[in-house]
């Protein structure tokens, strides 16, 4: 396994651009998650990585060899990239035992312990060997096209959407095992995704990726709790955005004044995570009055949505399950933490 470096790539369809300068830099044996909506290019970079298809420009390497720069592409074949789709793409007529090893060396395809050890790598039992596709669960198909992806011992793993197509029974335990089997595999990898809870939940770094660039590539916690714009802010969990004029320090705003997690001033655009606002219920006491309009109960928590009174704007609050203020209730809201600031006008959204 190795690092994977991309400067500078661009990509284009005819006439319409798709890919404008991706940098990203994925260390070695760490996951990283590509974030992002459908259309904003993660996916053709995936296909550059593999050499499916060649940039327009840029350059693309595996540790200290390079892939592909302007007139040179490595093919596919010579990459070393293990592939897994969004589907898994499993062979229907051979067992799992032949679909692990179909592309691996004829003399060690024959090899019965490498075929035990990948199984165990991805949490699966040796007796499925014998199995074909059909006999097997989404999240088994899922697994075992991981092993087949690792089995040539690849410089890069990449996993496009790998777990979309599972239900959420299986999403959850399928996502835990191929990432624990990665780093079990000290494979260098990156996944394609968009959804956001996996893409925090499971990966070393996250880029997130908005119109062909890569807007801002960190930790799951730099990228939640200190977003580079509105946009991601907004796209990455839930997002409170209100206006607020910063004067000496202190941000003035509906909320009231609020401290701030960088340095500000003038017009601003507070961003506040929906989990920072506590709700306290029977209107009394310090904090902003606010009306409760609206539940959404997920069972674990539950997303509020107030309205600040007398005539402000609405805003969302997270609680647990087991704290939900009464419907339509007058209640006081306060803030925990700090806010943070960003210059007006708001970035584009997602």
């Amino acid at each position: 396994m190795t690092e994977l470096s991309i400067a500078a790539v661009t990509k284009s369809y005819g006439s319409t651009p798709v890919l404008h300068g991706v940098d990203l830099h994925v260390p070695h044996g760490s996951l990283t998650a590509v974030l992002g909506p459908s259309g904003c290019g993660k996916t053709t970079l995936l296909r550059l990585i593999a050499g499916f298809a060649d940039p327009d420009g840029g350059t693309i390497a595996f540790g200290d060899t390079v892939v592909f720069r302007p007139g040179h592409s490595t093919k596919p074949q010579h990459r070393r990239v293990g592939y897994v789709p969004q589907e898994g793409a499993l062979f229907p007529h051979l067992t799992v035992a032949a679909n692990i090893t179909f592309g691996l060396p004829r003399p060690q395809r024959r090899d019965p312990d490498r075929v035990a050890e990948l199984l165990d790598l991805v949490g699966l039992a040796a007796g499925l060997s014998t199995r074909y596709p059909h006999e097997l669960s989404g999240g088994q198909q899922q697994r075992v096209a991981l092993a087949r992806a690792l089995a040539p011992r690849p410089a890069v793993v990449l996993l496009d959407e790998p777990f979309s197509s599972l239900d959420a029974a299986l999403r959850e335990g399928t996502r835990r095992a191929v990432a624990a089997a990665l780093r079990a595999a000290g494979a260098t990898a990156v996944l394609v995704t968009h959804d956001q809870s996996e893409a925090l939940s499971l990966a070393d770094q996250v880029g997130v990726m908005r119109d062909g660039r890569v807007v801002q590539l960190d930790t799951p916690a730099g990228v939640y709790t200190r977003p580079s714009d509105t946009g991601v802010a907004a796209f990455v969990g839930e997002a409170v955005l209100i206006p607020a004029t910063v004067h000496n320090g202190q941000a003035d705003c509906v909320l009231g004044t609020v401290p701030l997690a960088a340095p500000a001033e003038g017009a601003v655009r507070l961003m506040i995570r929906p989990e920072q606002l506590i709700i306290h219920p029977n209107g009394a006491g310090s904090g902003v009055a606010a009306r409760v309009r609206e539940i959404s109960y997920f069972g674990h928590d539950a997303s509020v949505r107030l309205d600040l009174l007398p005539d402000g704007p609405s805003v969302t609050a997270r609680v647990t399950g087991h704290c939900l203020p009464p419907l339509d209730s007058d209640v006081r809201l306060t803030l925990t933490g700090s806010a943070i600031p960003y210059p007006q006008p708001a970035t584009p959204e997602f």
